[in-house]
């Protein structure tokens, strides 16, 4: 699998194109390097997949409307984890659709679809495997829609208060990654 072809076979611009390579090497190389730290500690991380699957997770941000961050479409920015696990399994690549699906914020549950009214199939897409909560928990970190910050890491509290805006379940959720991935407590 070449991540980068299939990156620009979908691109509708090469500013989409450049605004997600950075992007996705950035959440690529901090996913890699907690997977490279869990490992020592005893876990299996499978790399190649998880290098490829952080690559590919935001894919779908082509086919939405958000041109702030590379879209060409006319699908709301939120839908942009089913469209890129479509198209990934169309393009016979299941696991990495999981990935896309199951990345936004820290997984978004048939509970928050009912309620918040999203424009998503009714069912969980919550991260479970644990390259999928590597790059659900490394991706809060790397922002899309300032080019300027593209590969600059947010803050822990930056992220914190974005994600306090979904309820202090979604914040619980992100500082246990942290705890597990990077052996970190405070916030």
């Amino acid at each position: 699998m070449d991540c980068f072809v299939l990156l620009r076979n979908h691109a509708p611009s090469d500013l989409s194109y450049d605004l997600l390579v950075v992007h996705s090497c950035a959440v690529a190389g901090k996913a890699a390097r907690i997977g490279e730290r869990i490992a020592k500690q005893g876990a299996f991380v499978n790399f190649q997949f998880l290098e490829e699957a952080a690559m590919l997770h935001d894919i779908g941000v082509y086919f939405t409307n958000a041109t702030k961050v590379g879209g060409g479409g006319t699908e709301p920015y939120i839908r942009h984890g089913v469209l890129g696990g479509k198209l990934l399994r169309e393009l016979g690549y299941p696991k990495h659709a999981r990935v896309a699906e199951r990345h936004t914020g820290v997984g978004i549950t048939k509970e928050d679809i009912v309620s918040q009214g999203l424009p998503l199939p009714k069912r969980d897409f919550v991260p479970i495997t644990l390259e999928e909560q590597i790059i659900c928990y490394v991706d809060k970190f790397f922002s899309k829609s300032d080019s300027k910050a593209l590969e600059k890491e947010k803050s822990v509290e930056e992220i914190v208060q974005d994600l306090s805006k979904f309820g202090e379940g979604k914040v619980e959720k992100f500082l246990a990654w942290r705890r597990e991935f990077e052996g970190k407590s405070q916030k």
